[in-house]
């Protein structure tokens, strides 16, 4: 700011209008944080149906002390889980994005189809590998104990989901489950033996406590079952916040605002669930400096929730003369 100077005569008196006083100073009110915590999830893949495989869980990012410009302001988005429609309908999650940060959504599990269908999509975490017997597609081509890859998941966001097992003898057999934010989904059990536990499962999901308290995200749907035919099999457990699969029904919905994958279907016209919307959660230390979002305090910190789209800005720092 600069002061402009009068041409004034020393020796005249120079009279202060009434009600006007002198500046004595700059005065001003302190801007908000310029570094941030944060946690980006994105939307969980949505189950396959029909065997269909578990829906891998949305991309899972979080950081400390990301630096921010005060008075700039940040779009937040957050992505919707994957639909588990039927067949091609099902679909992936949606990205989540906070800054520089893009959390990807997750696979979605293989559905019934061709093998290129029966194939778990890559994403945050990948979908599993559908299952399949004898008459999808006919003849049978794979031997007993063959399976279908599940999809690959992102570095640094999630990891890969299960194969699915393949039925070549009438038996039934169980989809790979998603994959976790914390670990890869189990592989599916192919038909023409005895049922191995724990396959199917979705991977593991991540704790964070940046919302207040400890919240789990991003754990895998679990994979469907064909239990028709002896010798029978079992569907997957989603792990939380993941769907559970289903051997008689509609796979399970992935949690809400977490990021988990939907679980797979029954056989048709069962489908599998729905994968479970994203979340941005922007947090730093101290009181209250900035907008967006539901805020709320917790140990120390001002955090800043987002279950769906808005904006986050710090406040800018302002000078004023008194």
């Amino acid at each position: 700011m600069s002061i402009k100077f009068l041409n004034q005569n020393i020796e005249v008196n120079t009279t202060r209008p009434t009600g006007f006083k002198f500046p004595v100073g700059i005065g001003g009110a302190f801007g908000g944080p310029t570094s941030v915590d944060y946690l980006v999830v994105a939307g969980g893949g949505a189950g396959g149906d029909n065997t269909g495989g578990g829906g891998g869980a949305g991309g899972f990012l979080t950081g400390s002390g990301h630096s921010i410009t005060q008075g700039t302001p940040y779009t937040i988005t957050v992505g919707g889980g994957g639909s588990g429609g039927s067949g091609a309908a099902t679909s992936n999650g949606s990205n989540s994005v906070f800054s520089s940060f893009t959390a990807i959504g997750g696979g979605r599990g293989g559905f019934s189809g061709s093998a290129i269908a029966r194939l778990g999509s890559s994403g945050g975490s990948g979908g599993g590998g559908g299952g399949r017997n004898t008459g999808n597609p006919s003849p049978a081509t794979a031997p007993v104990g063959d399976y279908r890859p599940g999809g690959s998941g992102t570095p640094g966001q999630g990891n890969n989901g299960g194969a699915g097992g393949y039925s070549a003898d009438g038996g039934g057999s169980s989809a790979g489950g998603g994959g976790g934010s914390g670990g890869a989904g189990s592989n599916g059990q192919p038909s023409g033996g005895s049922v191995t536990p724990g396959n199917s499962n979705g991977g593991s999901g991540t704790a964070s406590s940046y919302s207040g308290s400890p919240v789990t995200y991003a754990g895998g749907g679990g994979g469907g079952a064909d239990n028709s035919a002896s010798p029978r099999d079992t569907a997957g457990s989603g792990s939380s916040p993941g769907g559970n699969g289903s051997s008689s029904g509609t796979g399970g919905t992935g949690g809400t605002n977490t990021g988990g994958g939907g679980g797979g279907g029954y056989v048709a016209p069962n489908i599998g669930g729905n994968g479970g919307s994203g979340i941005v959660i922007i947090r730093y230390s101290g009181s209250q400096g900035a907008t967006g979002g539901t805020v709320t305090s917790s140990g120390g910190f001002t955090i800043h929730t987002f279950t769906g789209n808005g904006t986050f800005a710090s406040n800018a720092q302002t000078l004023w003369v008194n």
